[in-house]
């Protein structure tokens, strides 16, 4: 039986590209933080500027974070 990476996961996971893609159209900013190798406070900070490696999408307060990008941008897509 296998598992789908959750946020709390993202500290110890070893992100595959299957990984990634079991997450689903979507991730949070710290769980595409830890796939990209960028600290949590570091990640809002370039979000809160616009400079996310990544497009982003605002919903509210909250940021999301598309997993096509984050393929496309690890050459994985």
């Amino acid at each position: 039986m296998s598992s789908t990476p959750t946020m709390s996961d993202h500290r110890v996971q070893t992100w595959t590209v299957e990984a990634i893609r079991s997450l689903g159209a979507t991730t949070d900013v710290e769980t595409a933080a830890a796939i990209l190798g960028i600290g949590r406070t570091k990640a809002y900070e370039l979000a809160k500027a616009n400079q996310f490696p990544v497009r982003l999408l605002r919903i509210g307060r909250r940021y999301v974070v598309p997993i096509p990008a984050l393929l496309d941008l690890l050459g994985a897509n």
